[in-house]
């Protein structure tokens, strides 16, 4: 079993500033891809930045290329998400997820529970 727990998440002002972060943990042989999603109030789940294993080659949607930076740690399985010049439509729970490859080599993506972020205009 694994899982995967945020923080970082709060109430920020518009062209704040947040650090998210996101902990894998359990039964972990390797972590391929990392990454973040959001779902807006009443919006359907987006992915918003992916990272590989290697950590080159990040993607991000284009609503956030510029301001949000994807990182992560191997050593401590963990993912960031800096997240630069905040928007009120960046409001929305921020879950991570992780391309999981378990010690019994089962392979399945895992997300989070999820952290609030809201913008304040």
């Amino acid at each position: 079993q694994v899982h995967l727990v945020e923080s970082g998440g709060g109430l920020v002002q518009a062209g704040g500033s947040l650090r998210l972060s996101c902990v894998a943990s359990g039964s972990i042989f390797k972590i391929n891809a990392m990454g973040w999603g959001r779902q807006p109030p009443g919006k359907p789940r987006e992915l918003v930045a992916v990272i590989p294993s290697g950590g080159g080659n990040t993607n991000y949607a284009d609503s956030v290329k510029g301001r949000f930076t994807v990182s992560r740690d191997n050593a401590k399985n963990t993912v960031y998400l800096q997240m630069n010049s905040l928007k009120p439509e960046d409001t929305a729970v921020y879950y991570c997820h992780a391309d999981v490859t378990t010690v019994a080599r089962a392979t399945f993506t895992s997300w989070g529970q999820g952290t609030q972020v809201t913008v304040s205009s």
